[in-house]
């Protein structure tokens, strides 16, 4: 080996630059260095390739695939949750059950409490509104009845219009006029007016040297009384046998006419009277 070495050293020296070399020298150095001489092995090298090749289209790949299936896989666990809506019940502890149970309880009892106290009070304003309505009804009401007795008010209901003529035996007197609307009355006649009068409670009729006054007015045959009531128990509070139409023909040869209607209108009215010493007990 100390040989070799020394001729190495030798070769070295003796050799000359390459550009002094001459060129078959040249060449022969050149092939004598490709000869494999089996010392060493050569190892040839490869081409290199461009990382942006080998690696850069497979690890975009890779990232696409892991892509899809993170989304395939939170697609199906969202589908399932839709699907299975008591899951949250069903993995629930039975302490968290039991605590929800029972603040539902507590939230139900706290709304059925508001429910009957809005109920109450419902009730407390439709009482209280109905008995305002039924103080105002049973005024109106009371206001009209007073009114209809007293003839403050027209009126207009069935009822009967009579007609009387002039008795061709004798002239008809104030009693059994009066007695006539005294029938009517108690058969019902609630409004009932003698020709242009309004007769009330306080209505009277007196005989004159001319005729039949009342209320103070003269009364001129033949007589009218429209009576709002009943129309057949007018009429046979008129008609009765033995009552005073029987008297009226047989007796003053009057002649009487009942007629019923159902829309006996009696417009005539009377002032209200001033009580002085009547009052209404409070």
């Amino acid at each position: 080996m100390g040989e070799a070495m020394s001729n190495d050293r030798e070769d070295k020296g003796n050799r000359q630059p390459a550009h002094r070399m001459p060129r078959s020298q040249r060449v022969r150095d050149s092939e004598n260095d490709r000869t494999i001489t089996g010392s060493f092995p050569v190892v040839r090298r490869r081409p290199a390739r461009h990382p942006a090749i080998n690696r850069g289209i497979p690890a975009r790949l890779l990232t696409t695939a892991l892509i899809i299936v993170m989304c395939a896989f939170l697609g199906f666990g969202y589908a399932i949750q839709l699907n299975n809506k008591t899951s949250t019940y069903e993995t629930m502890s039975e302490e968290e059950l039991t605590r929800l149970i029972t603040e539902t309880s507590t939230q139900v009892q706290n709304l059925e409490q508001r429910r009957n106290q809005l109920q109450s009070q419902l009730t407390s304003l439709k009482q209280a509104v109905d008995k305002q309505k039924e103080a105002e009804r049973i005024a109106k009401q009371n206001e009209e009845t007073n009114g209809l007795l007293s003839g403050r008010l027209p009126a207009v209901g069935e009822g009967v219009v009579i007609r009387i003529g002039q008795g061709t035996k004798q002239r008809i007197d104030a009693a059994t006029m009066f007695q006539l609307i005294e029938e009517l009355r108690n058969a019902g006649a609630e409004v009932m007016a003698l020709n242009s009068v309004r007769i009330v409670t306080s209505t009277y009729v007196s005989d004159t040297t001319d005729g039949l006054e009342c209320d103070g007015v003269f009364l001129e045959p033949p007589y009218r009384i429209r009576a709002i009531g009943e129309p057949q128990n007018l009429q046979n509070a008129v008609a009765i046998a033995g009552g005073v139409g029987s008297k009226l023909k047989v007796k003053f040869g009057s002649t009487v006419k009942v007629t019923s209607s159902k829309n006996v209108v009696i417009s005539e009215t009377k002032k209200t009277k001033q009580y002085t010493y009547a009052r209404t007990v409070e």
